[in-house]
């Protein structure tokens, strides 16, 4: 396993890839762990498609270690713009954590999506993810209204940034 100073590597991969569906079913077992359920958001994989979306995978020594997509969410106001995107399955492996890894993930989901013609990320998350919250805060997510499949569940944080 790399140092806790390297860089990951992120590439972008299709939805169906192996290791983004592994990182996509890790992610699922922690929601079950956190939750008592899976996320049954309803996502169809072609939303990560270029130009519309993309999903990343993060490797430190060439072992996928991080998971994150956007996809175009036109449908939602958020901080004045309904020019956004939204983030998902941000994950990071628990022997990859503390090391920078979401970090640089969510950095670069802000400039892809940027580049793609978003002027706003847009996420949800939930209390029982307090680190996911620490992490959005710190790089400047605010707090906005619920949207999506669990706007109206009490557990459910939603959180915006201009790009």
């Amino acid at each position: 396993m790399a140092t806790a100073s390297a860089e990951p590597r992120i590439e972008r991969v299709g939805f169906g890839h192996r290791h983004a569906l592994r990182l996509i079913e890790d992610v699922q077992l922690e929601y079950v762990e956190r939750y008592g359920s899976r996320d049954d958001t309803p996502l169809d994989p072609a939303m990560f498609d270029p130009p519309t979306g993309s999903f990343f995978v993060a490797y430190l020594d060439d072992e996928p270690v991080a998971s994150g997509a956007w996809r175009r969410r036109d449908d939602v106001l958020a901080l004045g713009s309904r020019t956004t995107a939204e983030i998902k399955r941000m994950y990071v492996v628990p022997r990859a954590r503390h090391r920078g890894v979401a970090r640089a993930m969510l950095a670069h989901l802000e400039s892809t999506a940027a580049e793609a013609g978003a002027e706003v990320l847009i996420l949800e998350t939930g209390t029982r993810q307090p680190e996911a919250i620490a992490l959005y805060e710190t790089s400047g997510y605010t707090p906005v209204d619920g949207f999506g499949y669990y706007r109206d569940e009490p557990l459910s944080r939603c959180f915006a940034k201009q790009v």
